[in-house]
């Protein structure tokens, strides 16, 4: 007969909520009220690459500490798994084993990843002159994914929690930020940034100018 898909514990399963992150109060709230896509465009005078390295590095810092506000309701309990919408994530070691892990590791897993990419001179050069390395851009689409699973995480499961700390217009700016740049240079694959492409739509669409009278349609 018909079984009700509530969890044992009388939980429904988070599928079956409202995005609270669609909801217009919230996606209506950004840091900025400029268009991003004018701040990724590659600038004439500035190699690809170091535009993709220093924009990474940017994004990995921000990602970082957006993460590191929720960080403490992010644990082995709350989130047995790197969830976001429908998707769990796995996480796949240098030898491509496949490891279940609870979200916390998982978004350690990465963080320490991308803090060695970033910091080693071979791969993310500083130096004026020194070449990157001939597969830097398979490395800068590996790093974004990773980048875009962790945001997705926030807003599937602690959106909530930064709404209450009031974070969630940096949330809606970086989010927007980095989607827009990825976009840009084609660096995550849309089968993986799909999952919230209803959020990407809202947010990527120009601000509407704001106005103080009603508008007949």
């Amino acid at each position: 007969g018909w079984k009700s898909k509530t969890k044992p514990n009388g939980k429904k399963p988070p599928t079956e909520e409202k995005k609270q992150y669609l909801e217009t109060e919230y996606t209506k709230v950004r840091v900025v009220d400029f268009d991003l896509k004018e701040l990724v465009v590659l600038p004439t005078e500035i190699d690809l690459n170091e535009w993709l390295a220093s924009n990474t590095t940017t994004f990995f810092n921000l990602i970082n500490l957006q993460y590191s506000t929720i960080s403490e309701f992010c644990t082995g309990d709350t989130c047995q798994a790197m969830t976001a919408c429908n998707t769990t994530y796995y996480w796949y070691d240098e030898k491509g084993k496949k490891t279940k892990c609870t979200a916390p590791q998982y978004v350690d897993f990465v963080m320490s990843l991308v803090q060695k990419l970033v910091t080693d001179e071979d791969i993310f050069p500083t130096k004026y002159g020194k070449e990157f390395p001939n597969a830097f851009d398979t490395l800068v689409k590996k790093i974004c994914k990773y980048l875009f699973h962790v945001l997705a995480h926030i807003y599937w499961a602690h959106y909530r929690e930064t709404v209450a700390m009031d974070l969630h217009g940096h949330l809606n700016t970086l989010y927007t930020h980095f989607i827009v740049f990825v976009r840009e240079f084609n660096l995550v694959d849309p089968k993986e940034t799909v999952i919230m492409d209803d959020l990407s739509e809202v947010l990527c669409a120009p601000l509407p100018p704001a106005q103080n009278h009603v508008t007949e349609r």
